[in-house]
């Protein structure tokens, strides 16, 4: 990959940098911060869509990985759309605006932009494989790559509708969703969504720069884990579940599955 590969990715990002000060000027009259999330899912699939068509790499594989990015965006972005498109702002946002005051708007504005610089710097992890010269056959990671991600689409589309169907519940208000794949993490969305992202390196393996792939699923388990993901999640829901929450807190692992524990407390 070369510094001409990188064009239009920069085009991308100036573009994307564009589309998100409009976003934020919408948010401004909407309330809804929850915008962002949508755009840098779409975003991402986007982007790969300009790779797919600006990269030299062989065709079949190129067609592979910008295929699975694209399909990943519109999952994420479709089911993203229709959950701030009918639900009230997302708790995290809701709670900087709180905390925040005044201050909200501008620190919003370039929280807008940092979400369009992290969405082309993770595109990359398409572009590396998209522009690799070779070997121009398809390989055994190709297929595990491939195997990984229907296991990541599968599993974060059965745990959002395991969540969505708890929600629609009112016999379930106030109360922490442990059906299905929520009985073994409190947040299996997020860690099927994070297993997307190590696609890229498996399909990398052998490739040019294929080493540097390996940041993209470490970039993402720090910021799902550490900051804009389970943090203000968890705050959210020991705010609206308090000892139900603190009950599942204490049995259920935040984010690998596994099987549930003993509760401790009385």
């Amino acid at each position: 990959m070369t510094a001409t590969d990188l064009l239009p990715t920069l085009g991308g990002l100036l573009a994307l940098c564009a589309v998100m000060a409009m976003a934020w000027a919408r948010q401004r009259r909407t309330g809804n911060a929850g915008l962002v999330d949508v755009l840098w899912s779409a975003s991402i699939g986007a982007l790969a869509l300009i790779h797919l068509v600006t990269a030299d790499g062989w065709l079949p594989r190129r067609a592979l990985v910008c295929g699975i990015a694209m399909a990943w965006s519109l999952r994420l972005t479709a089911y993203l759309a229709r959950r701030v498109s009918s639900e009230p702002e997302d708790g995290r946002y809701r709670e900087l605006r709180e905390e925040l005051g005044e201050r909200f708007d501008r620190w919003i504005f370039w929280f807008f932009q940092a979400q369009a610089l992290l969405a082309a710097l993770l595109a990359l992890a398409v572009l590396v494989p998209a522009s690799a010269p070779g070997p121009e056959l398809w390989r055994v990671t190709d297929v595990l790559g491939l195997a990984l991600f229907v296991v990541s689409l599968v599993g974060e589309s059965i745990a959002d509708r395991q969540l969505h169907a708890w929600r629609r519940d009112p016999a379930n208000r106030g109360r922490t969703c442990r059906a299905g794949l929520w009985r073994y993490s409190r947040h299996p969305n997020y860690f099927f969504e994070w297993l997307h992202w190590l696609v890229y390196p498996v399909i990398g393996i052998g490739l040019p720069l294929g080493w540097a792939l390996w940041l993209a699923p470490l970039v993402m388990y720090a910021f799902v884990v550490r900051v804009t993901g389970i943090p203000p999640t968890e705050r959210q829901s020991l705010r609206s579940r308090g000892d139900d929450y603190r009950a599942y807190q204490r049995t259920t692992n935040a984010f690998f599955p596994g099987p549930p524990r003993p509760d401790p407390a009385p």
